[in-house]
């Protein structure tokens, strides 16, 4: 009974936020089979020749989006892949064999560690090293201090779990000299980062080329349907090609997944710095609105976020504020969080958020975040 009560209040829950009229972000996820088709049957003729010959085991459409992700990172090659999680495994198993080290250096709040099922480890290999277990970007001196051999570090840029934390050009130039002291490769995990260019100070190409290996993701912030490339040396990618096939990543159509790609590229990439600009409105105006309402302890993080998406933590059982979320949505048409509140364990009794802006959210001024979190608040105490 309590099992089917969770599901229809999750059921609930999304149908709300998919009603609600207002929102920070919309999601391609969020649309029906026909709405997501429709879409990029009309978005597709403005960013690629529909004339052309269908892609068959990656050349065509295929290869003229590996093209274009390695123009925008100044990098000889790229190389699609289906999946993120494959991506980053290949790249980092050709780099454990041409540095004889299978030791990757990363964060435990990373990708890898957190969702992949230990696949880094049971399938590639590879043996993760911390060096750090802070919730934040290691620093140059961890990096250089570490007691053994190393052959990769991997950054994730920005950090998610941590609250898509970036760090300064200047730390990231320390941190990526370091491990390049230690005679280690460096890879970058940049599912997001298209839209860490405003924090970085610098545009796409000179971050990536701190990196040897950059790795990329289209339907995060891009939007697309699937897919994810990783961008390197010319020689390396060539490897990479063969371990794609060997993980059983070279499929016989993606043209759906790169005309989506292409899409992302061009509508949204140009507005990402948009974005962000105005989630840090958006946070700030949250925190005001929490403040108005009378809370004693909330924290939104950062508090200048450093792409268009950061965490809220509350002092309130999930329940209560997936409740909060519900009426609001059903009652004000207003889903100011969308993303499922979860408690992380400690400290206990708190439970957090993510926040996304988006087009979407670019509707909103301060004044309506302000007003909004005030009535979220106000949910609460119903």
């Amino acid at each position: 009974m309590a099992e089917n009560d969770a599901e229809e209040r999750k059921a609930r829950r999304k149908r709300a936020v998919q009603g609600a009229g207002r929102v920070l972000a919309r999601s391609g996820a969020l649309l029906s089979l026909g709405e997501r088709l429709s879409s990029l049957v009309e978005q597709a003729p403005a960013v690629y020749d529909l004339s052309s010959p269908v892609d068959s085991y990656g050349d065509g459409v295929m290869a003229d989006l590996e093209r274009r992700v390695a123009e925008l990172l100044g990098k000889e090659d790229a190389a699609f892949f289906p999946t993120g999680t494959m991506a980053q495994q290949v790249a980092l198993r050709c780099w454990a064999g041409r540095t004889g080290n299978n030791r990757v250096v990363l964060h435990p709040l990373s990708h890898p560690e957190m969702f992949e099922s230990d696949a880094f480890e049971v399938v590639s290999g590879l043996r993760p090293v911390w060096a750090t277990r802070e919730p934040r970007q290691p620093t140059a001196e961890e990096i250089r201090k570490l007691p053994e051999p190393y052959g990769t570090l991997m950054l994730e840029l920005p950090l998610r779990e941590a609250g898509y934390l970036l760090p300064t050009w200047e730390e990231l130039v320390e941190v990526t000299g370091a491990a390049r002291e230690r005679n280690a490769a460096v890879h970058f995990d940049g599912a997001r980062l298209w839209e860490s260019t405003t924090r970085l100070g610098h545009p796409l190409e000179e971050i990536a080329a701190l990196a040897d290996t950059v790795y990329v993701s289209f339907y995060k912030s891009l939007g697309g349907l699937s897919g994810a490339a990783v961008a390197g040396p010319r020689s390396l990618v060539e490897e990479m090609r063969i371990w794609r096939h060997r993980y059983g990543g070279k499929l016989a159509q993606q043209f759906p997944a790169a005309l989506s790609a292409f899409v992302g590229l061009d509508q949204e990439l140009p507005r990402l710095p948009e974005y962000v600009a105005h989630a840090r409105l958006v946070a700030a105006a949250m925190a005001e609105g929490f403040r108005d309402a009378g809370l004693g302890w909330f924290k939104v993080w950062p508090e200048e976020p450093h792409t268009h998406q950061f965490q809220v933590w509350l002092p309130f059982p999930v329940e209560a504020l997936e409740t909060a979320v519900i009426r609001q949505a059903e009652e004000n048409g207003v889903a100011i969080f969308q993303i499922s509140w979860w408690e992380p364990g400690l400290p206990p009794g708190i439970a957090v958020t993510e926040v996304t802006v988006n087009a979407a959210g670019l509707e909103w001024t301060p004044d309506e975040v302000r007003a909004a979190t005030r009535d979220f608040v106000g949910f609460l105490s119903r």
